[in-house]
């Protein structure tokens, strides 16, 4: 794959900016200078600078991101600040096109936190979102009032949501504290915890997501900061290996 191509498929500018930044000595591939934009390499796994900043190729982008409090997961915000805007340029200009850049799997509330998934893989956005996966999501709630045994009983046992007869119920409920749950659910309706606890007597102040299927939110990612899924992380939210 030329050099020029590699860079482009990153997000790296337009075809002409890319051979640009080659030309001009702003990238090194293995740590060496390279300017001939048309030089071919091996893609896959290759490492390399431009302006000083290091890259590795990825196929196709699986990022998860600490989501904090304020922003919103839209790409035209209409109040807060855009997460894209958390995430480097070449992320978000991934690919080119009116479709560039990854998109969030799922949405997570402007007052919402925690793990948040990105990708540029339609197929594992898809995947990921449909309903039929059933994929477990946990979330740790802090409620207005204290919560007792029998909020937690409604919630395990399902609560009609005013938009669908058919009761929705948690997978699990955990009592964390006074008035904290700890609240998994397989599916994924709009406002969805919000609205079960407010089913029950209560209501959330505070929402944050800590863990999709088998994949937790690391304690060192703090919020705002984000990072490329790994091969394991992929296998513990997916069940199947994908490209990356």
């Amino acid at each position: 794959m030329q050099l020029q191509e590699i860079l482009f498929s990153q997000g790296f500018g337009t075809r002409r900016v890319c051979a640009g930044l080659v030309q001009q000595g702003f990238v090194t591939v293995a740590g060496e200078p390279c300017a001939d934009s048309a030089m071919e390499f091996v893609a896959d796994g290759l490492h390399f600078t431009v302006q000083g900043v290091a890259w590795e190729y990825h196929e196709k982008a699986y990022l998860m991101l600490h989501k904090p409090a304020g922003y919103e997961c839209s790409q035209k915000p209409s109040t807060y600040p855009s997460i894209y805007t958390l995430l480097p340029a070449p992320i978000r200009q991934r690919g080119g096109g009116a479709a560039a850049g990854v998109q969030a799997v799922g949405r997570l509330d402007q007052d919402t936190t925690g793990l948040l998934l990105l990708s540029d893989d339609g197929k594992f956005i898809h995947r990921m979102s449909s309903p039929k996966r059933h994929v477990p999501k946990v979330y740790e709630v802090t409620a207005k009032h204290a919560v007792d045994d029998g909020q937690i009983a409604k919630l395990l046992a399902g609560v009609v949501l005013d938009d669908d007869p058919k009761p929705v119920r948690a997978a699990a409920c955990v009592q964390t504290g006074s008035a904290q749950l700890s609240l998994t659910l397989t599916e994924g309706k709009y406002h969805q915890v919000k609205r079960m606890i407010a089913a029950v007597g209560n209501r959330v102040e505070g929402l944050h997501r800590s863990r999709i299927g088998d994949l937790a939110l690391p304690e060192t990612l703090q919020p705002g900061q984000w990072r490329w899924l790994t091969a394991q992380d992929l296998a513990s939210i997916a069940g199947t290996p994908v490209k990356k």
